[in-house]
């Protein structure tokens, strides 16, 4: 049974981080969806591993569309689902490689000490939010080994099996699109799913780490 219910529409976007979902959250401003705060929502991370799920639900109160973590996390989307049912769901995908190489060099920028693949030590004392948030990320959504926190295989893998366990679940049905922000088609895509007039003729590009 679910913890609340509302009949404010929500839409969900489900797509990893580093898929576009800075450009996503940005389209749906332009659109006049109200979006979640980020920053706000990524501190559930510990209610997250711990399965509490009612500061999330409660927190999707607050607005229209919800993007990035934890929603993009694993399993995320079907406890949404069972709390909102006729919400609208976005996944946002690119190619597996680029994905990896996108989400290392972004982190390594930002948390690696010396620009290189951050370690266990990087992310335990990484200022991000509060001081450990991107380890406690680590543990929540991939669970690599702890001394290759960033290890390719299962990384892509975890990110290949979140994909295809949507795709899988929201096969034909009608409130489900899985889009490409780099392909300009797919803009005019989600605008028809969302039933909204398109204020432009692509995704915006914000974010990029290339």
């Amino acid at each position: 049974m679910s913890l609340l219910r509302t009949s404010r529409r929500k839409v969900f976007c489900v797509g990893r981080n580093k898929t576009g979902t800075t450009s996503l959250a940005e389209v749906f401003r332009d659109l006049g969806f109200s979006v979640g705060s980020q920053k706000k929502a990524e501190r559930f991370v510990k209610d997250y591993s711990r399965g509490n799920w009612k500061p999330l639900i409660r927190h999707c109160r607050t607005a229209e569309v919800f993007q990035d973590a934890p929603f993009s996390w694993p399993y995320t989307w079907l406890i949404l689902h069972e709390h909102f049912p006729s919400a609208q769901f976005v996944l946002t995908t690119r190619d597996p490689e680029e994905w990896y190489e996108s989400v290392v060099r972004f982190h390594g920028k930002k948390f690696s000490r010396d620009g290189g693949v951050p370690t266990k030590e990087d992310l335990m004392a990484a200022e991000y939010n509060y001081k450990g948030m991107m380890w406690d990320f680590n543990r929540a959504i991939y669970k690599t080994p702890e001394n290759d926190p960033y290890n390719k295989e299962e990384m892509i893998r975890n990110y290949e099996t979140h994909n295809y366990s949507i795709r899988h679940f929201f096969k034909d049905r009608p409130n489900f699109i899985e889009i490409d922000v780099s392909v300009d088609r797919d803009y005019l895509r989600l605008c028809d799913f969302l039933g909204r007039e398109p204020v432009a003729n692509r995704f915006p590009h914000l974010n990029a780490s290339k």
